[in-house]
Formats: structure tokens, sequence, C-alpha cells
């Protein structure tokens, strides 16, 4: 029989016998009945500084009679039945076209070829080994590539972030999502982590192994590839055209484009797709000495090896708006995240270690569609443009990105200087005033839930925080609205799908919902001749 057993608190200096030690008396057997054992979940709650302490759910097995457990933190755990899918009658005389490789595309892609159904998988980009030197070129000398870079080439735009793998979803999906990512090398914590990340380092090699998978199941992944256009007839999916030139029949279509293809979104409008604006932050990001926020988060027991770089999430709500924290990435760097000449694009990044000097994240505000100036459904797009723009021309139109102490931002005055805080950008940065860069109804509220955000972490209202201009990525500006079948209205066998379609806000999230897409499919369609 199996056991779960929640809320076993642990010192930090307890191992894992200790805890076997705790799990057993809860239980009342003997520590040598327990046959199996394993963490399941493991958090920090570091509410009663300094008594911090680690908190964890265990499975543990057992082949003795347990009867009579009164205690709730214990809970008996029914063998699942494993879910079979089971293909549809309706025929498919082409093999199915996922467009897209970020989490949403690869899952989908994944689960298809796992199914038999062979999808022809499209990346715009380059692989990653290519994409990482495309990107580093950018970083290094401004140059950038419009189809592989950041936002665009095999993994999506999360590829080059701290690979968080929390979500605020509940799906059973989740957990195959980080089985899925660890049978292709993620680390074995992500699977009990409360707060599990990847991060970039580690994400590439998963990428590429997710691809080889998707390969050696029948499936093919092609690079450079752009869907310039869907090909429909009677409001059904007939191809599509690749580059402009190269014509694919198909009659299903996985939409995984990701939020910031611009040039696909309004193609697929020109085609009858339709779209609804839809809200999403934009901000900054603010950089502090990584330090800071341990001793903030942790107290004394900062630099304890079990604890690791600290993080934190903010959130400020007021008339109309909200300000918070994103993305946060402990011990990392902020960096150049642009996708289309003459503008600037910020994002952070971690790798595994999260060892770097500063903490980084986005300090964005809510904006809404009435923001927008338009009612064009892609209006939200034209606004992300603008302040993107203003960013590379306030600080020299040179490919720098604008950055300020926050004691300036305050005070509406361009830095002169560097204070503690170096910045971490990916790529050189101007001296600026930020508040050039954004709207007042952005500026304000983060001006406004900074004395906030000190009193909840101390240090983050610090004089030299840094901020790098302008974060917009948040999420997509748009939705694709989709019917019970998950199908675009009004087009049969067009998928939208993950965070570009609207409907994911982040790796796990955009990989359920790729799986979610997969399954309807492999239960709509027989497998392609």
């Amino acid at each position: 029989m199996k056991y779960i057993i929640n809320n076993i608190r642990a010192s930090l200096e307890d191992g894992i016998e200790d805890i076997k030690k705790v799990a057993s008396r809860k239980l009342n057997i003997p520590l040598r009945d327990i046959t199996n054992f394993k963490i399941t979940k493991e958090s920090i709650d570091a509410r009663r500084k300094p008594n911090i302490c680690l908190v964890y759910s265990v499975l543990a097995e057992t082949n003795v009679s347990i009867k009579n457990i009164h205690d709730p933190d214990i809970k008996r755990v029914e063998e699942a039945q494993e879910e079979v899918l089971k293909p549809g009658t309706q025929p498919l005389s082409a093999k199915p076209v996922v467009v897209g490789t970020g989490p949403a595309g690869l899952f989908a892609g994944l689960l298809l070829a796992q199914q038999g159904y062979r999808p022809i998988v499209l990346e715009r980009g380059e692989c990653v080994e290519k994409r990482t030197a495309a990107v580093e070129e950018y970083w290094k000398k401004g140059k950038l590539n419009p189809e592989t870079n950041v936002q665009f080439g095999e993994g999506g735009a999360g590829t080059f972030s701290d690979g968080k793998l929390t979500t605020r979803i509940n799906d059973r999906r989740c957990e195959l999502v980080l089985k899925e990512l660890y049978r292709s090398g993620a680390p074995e914590e992500i699977l009990y982590k409360a707060k599990p990340h990847i991060g970039t380092d580690i994400l590439k090699n998963v990428v590429i192994n997710m691809r080889k998978r998707i390969e050696e199941l029948g499936g093919e992944v092609r690079f450079n590839s752009k869907m310039t256009s869907i090909l429909t007839k009677d409001g059904k999916i007939t191809g599509l055209k690749i580059n402009q030139n190269e014509e694919l029949n198909t009659e299903v279509i996985v939409l995984a484009i990701g939020h910031s293809a611009r040039d696909t979104f309004y193609s697929l409008f020109e085609s009858g797709v339709r779209f609804i604006q839809k809200p999403f932050s934009i901000g900054v990001r603010i950089e502090h000495p990584q330090e800071v926020i341990n001793e903030a988060q942790f107290g004394k027991a900062a630099s304890h090896p079990r604890l690791g770089a600290a993080d934190y999430q903010l959130f400020y709500k007021m008339p109309g708006r909200t300000a918070y924290s994103f993305c946060m990435c402990p011990g990392g760097i902020v960096v150049a995240s642009a996708s289309e000449p003459d503008t600037i694009v910020t994002n952070g990044m971690s790798e595994f270690a999260r060892d770097r000097e500063n903490a980084n994240s986005a300090l964005v505000v809510s904006v809404e569609p009435r923001d927008f100036e338009g009612s064009h459904p892609l209006a939200g797009i034209e606004f992300q443009r603008k302040w993107e723009k203003l960013a590379f021309g306030v600080a020299g139109k040179n490919s720098s990105a604008p950055v300020q102490r926050l004691e300036d931002f305050m005070e509406n005055r361009a830095s002169s200087r560097f204070g503690k805080v170096k910045p971490s950008y990916t790529g050189n940065t101007q001296l600026a005033d930020i508040n050039a860069c954004l709207p007042e109804f952005v500026t304000n509220p983060m001006k406004e839930s900074i004395g906030y955000f000190d009193r909840k972490l101390r240090g983050f209202g610090m004089k030299d925080a840094l901020l790098t201009g302008v974060e917009t990525r948040t999420s997509s500006p748009v939705r694709i609205p989709r019917g019970d079948n998950l199908e675009a209205e009004g087009i049969k066998g067009l998928y939208p799908a993950g965070e570009g379609a609207g409907y994911a806000g982040g790796i796990v999230s955009a990989a359920v919902d790729g799986i979610r897409i997969a399954e309807r499919i492999i239960s709509t369609y027989t497998q392609p001749k």
C-alpha cells in the first residue's frame, strides 16, 4: 500500500533519513517496514525567521496493513489507471502540421508522434545549436536576425529564460509535462520542488532531446520554415505556405506560434482568422544585488546552501491597475530580446545554478484594450511597438537599452551614474530616463508600488536598484477565439494553441495546452496513411 504524507517539517540540517523517520512515526510503523520512499514535494517556509524550515510531502510504500488513520496529513494512494487515447474515425489523408517549437508545439508534436501520427513540425528560426550563436551575435554586436533570436527559434521564447515550471493551473497534464521534461534531460528535482526550474543552460539540451524523440517516433522537424499563409476551402484547412513559395497539404494545423510572431498574426488576420484584443502588462526589468534579496527573504540563514538564491513575487492593486513582479530570475541576467529592428525589448534569464551577482524581475503594470489607442484586433501589437521603438530612441538609436537608477526614476531625471548595482544586460546600455519610453499610466503605478514593495521585501526600494527598459512581451496581446472542439472559430482543422493564441502564460500551461490540442486531434482523426 502507498501513502502520501503531507506537512513533514524538517530543519535545514535534516537529511532524507530524518524525514523518513518522521514518516514512519506518523504511519505508526517501524522504519524497516517502509519498503519504498520518495519525496514528492519540497518547499521552504521562511515565515518565522530565523527558524526557517523545509516542508515535505512524501510517498511511503509498505506491505504492512495500516488501520484507523485519523491524521488529515496522511492519504492512501489508489493505483491510477493509465489513460488510453483512442484514435478517431475521421480520415486524415495527410500528416498533421505543428507550427512552432515552443512548449505548446513541442508537446503537441511529441504526443502526436507517440500516437503514430508522424507530425511535421515547422520552426521559422534555427535549431538551438545555431540559434544560440545568432543570439550571442546580437548580444555582442547588436546584429539582429529577425527570424532567429530570443523570441524565434527552436524551443520558443522560454529557451532563453529561467525555465520556470511553476503554474497556477490545476490540470492532470501538468505532471505529464514535468515527467516528459525529466525524461528529456531536466534535473530530477523538477518532479518535487515547489518552485521547479530548469535554467536556460539545461533547457537547451532538453529541447534538443525532445526534437530527437519526435524524429525517432516518425515525426519530422524542419527549421527555417516560416508559415507565411494558410490555405483554406469552404471553411476548412487544406494546407499552408512555407516561406511564401512552398505549399504543404494538410487538413490539420496546430498553431503554436508564440506571442511575438507579429507578421504571422497579420497574415492570419488577412486570411480571415478572427482575433480579439487581450490585456497584458508592460514595464521594465529591475535589478538588485542577489544578496539583498537573500537577506530579505531568509535573514541570518541567507547563506545556507540548502536555500539557494531567494526569489520573490509581489503584487500591488490600485483602482484600474495592478503593479507586480513577473518572471523573477534569481542570480540571473537581463537579456536583450528584440525580434524587430530598431526596437528594444528586455527579458530575464537564469542558468540552473542561479549564481550570478544580481537578481532581476520584470516590474510591470497591467494594460487593457482601452489603452491601445485603437479598436483594430491587432492594436495591442502596435501599442507594444510604440514603446519598444521609443526605448530604442531614448537610448541613442544604436541598439543600447535605456537604464536608470530607481531613485532617478522616482524623481523623473535621467541617471548620470551607476550605483551599487551594475547592469547585467547582455547588450550595450545607455543611462537615460525611462519615464520617456513608457506611458504615465504605467510609470505612475510603478512608482506608487515601490514603497509598498519595499515594506514587503526590505531593500526592494533601494536607491541604486537598476531599471532596464522596456519589458513588453509579458504575454500575447491577442487571443484567437476557439470553440469547444478547440478549433479556430469558422476554420475547421486550425487549432490555435499556447501563449501566442492567448491560452497560456508560461512553459507548463503552454505545454498543457499543446497536449490538450493533440488529444483532440487524436480523438477526432485516424492516423495518416
